[in-house]
């Protein structure tokens, strides 16, 4: 994919990113190559990012910052719409729905305190577009004490992830009295975990799947 080649040839502002970031950024975003998308990254520090989304994206890109650092506003003078904010404050969040309406892309590279990454998520992505992709930088500091994180220590946005995987099965559920659909089971359309990466797909959803068959004897099927 030409994020890499983006990422060391093209952008005069400092970023850091795992090398293996780009094929996943490349998998999840590619369909929105030359499609205008309006993306929102939380976490920008000077801006090496912006720069390498907007030329990955083309032009009529919509690409938006949001950082506590106020340092990271000079990105301004290269065209960036920089909030300075806490994403773990909703009220800060409301300030960019209200200005920018839906985004198609959501990055959060932000503090990742768990307790942030859960804020955010929880504000944002209902507001992003039918299609969005909500994805989660770093998720390995979930594991760590200082983030307050820890191996499966309840409350981590990693383990509020691994409850959403039933979540996106509910619909099949024979037990509705302890597992029945909610919101993210209406909304989301499919999950991804890579290593330190989380990946939420939006779709609206009000049933389960269909199933079809062709080719098939005609027998009952085991329900």
């Amino acid at each position: 994919n030409d994020l890499r080649r983006i990422f060391d040839e093209e952008i005069d502002l400092e970023s850091t990113k795992w090398e293996h970031y780009f094929d996943i950024y490349d998998r999840h975003f590619r369909r929105f190559v030359g499609a205008q998308p309006r993306l929102l990254e939380i976490g920008v520090f000077a801006g090496g990012s912006l720069q390498m989304w907007q030329r990955y994206f083309g032009e009529g890109a919509t690409i938006v910052g949001m950082d506590t650092n106020p340092y990271s506003a000079n990105a301004r003078d290269e065209g960036f719409e920089i909030f300075i904010g806490e994403q773990g404050n909703k009220d800060h969040l409301q300030q960019i729905i209200d200005r920018h309406g839906a985004f198609d892309i959501i990055i959060d590279d932000g503090s990742h305190s768990t307790d942030d990454l859960k804020a955010s998520f929880e504000k944002l992505f209902p507001h992003m577009s039918e299609g969005g992709v909500y994805l989660v930088e770093d998720t390995h500091t979930n594991y760590w004490e200082h983030f307050g994180g820890g191996y499966k220590k309840p409350g981590t946005f990693t383990e509020s992830m691994k409850h959403a995987i039933d979540q996106l099965n509910a619909f099949h559920s024979k037990d509705p009295d302890t597992f029945r659909p909610n919101y993210l089971t209406y909304a989301v359309n499919g999950l991804h975990f890579y290593d330190s990466v989380i990946v939420i797909e939006k779709g609206t959803r009000d049933q389960a799947p269909k199933e079809v068959r062709v080719n098939a004897p005609d027998r009952p099927r085991a329900r």
